[in-house]
């Protein structure tokens, strides 16, 4: 094979490469926002794109985040590359997060904070049980009115990062091309 190891790696080399990747975590976020840098498309499309992204992963609806941010640059006239890859924003370590920031901020805008709160180990009951009839008022309406306004902020903030860091991109790389321009008319 063109590609393979000389030594195979041991069941505890794999272990720790899952774990902990080599080059480390940095390197996927890195190539995830140069992808989306690179689009060639105008800054506020891209920007559009990034904030639907960051939008709809913002919401509870685990699963759909990508239909939600598609649906959402298509109508925004956003680039859906960038929708489509910035919805990573929302993984399995970040969703922990999201969904508890959505809860609480839905139990404040609700005025339910101390008598409507349910404690994590009656939501996973009801969750066990599957009574979503049970679940819609004390969990799923706070998640739900939550999300609205950490879904509008973090599409505002997204957008302000991906526009001007897009915008700075394509810039610089006109420049270069232009300087390769001018160094290979004067190379003639």
């Amino acid at each position: 094979m063109l590609f393979r190891r000389k030594k195979p790696a041991t069941w505890s080399g794999k272990l720790r490469e899952f774990l902990w990747p080599r080059k480390g975590f940095s390197r996927g976020l890195r190539y995830l926002s140069m992808r989306v840098l690179r689009l060639s498309s105008t800054p506020h499309s891209i920007a559009l794109g990034v904030a639907a992204g960051a939008a709809s992963s913002a919401t509870p609806f685990i699963g759909f985040h990508i239909l939600i941010a598609l649906a959402l640059a298509y109508l925004l006239s956003g680039n859906l590359i960038a929708a489509g890859i910035s919805t990573a924003l929302a993984n399995p370590l970040t969703i922990p997060f999201i969904l508890a920031a959505t809860y609480e901020v839905g139990l404040i805008m609700l005025g339910t904070e101390g008598n409507g709160a349910m404690a994590g180990q009656d939501i996973l009951h009801l969750l066990k049980h599957l009574e979503f009839s049970h679940l819609w008022e004390p969990v799923l309406k706070p998640m739900l009115v939550g999300s609205v306004p950490l879904a509008a902020l973090s599409a505002v903030a997204f957008y302000v990062m991906a526009f001007y860091a897009a915008r700075l991109f394509q810039s610089r790389r006109q420049d270069r091309l232009r300087a390769r321009a001018v160094a290979w008319a004067d190379d003639l």
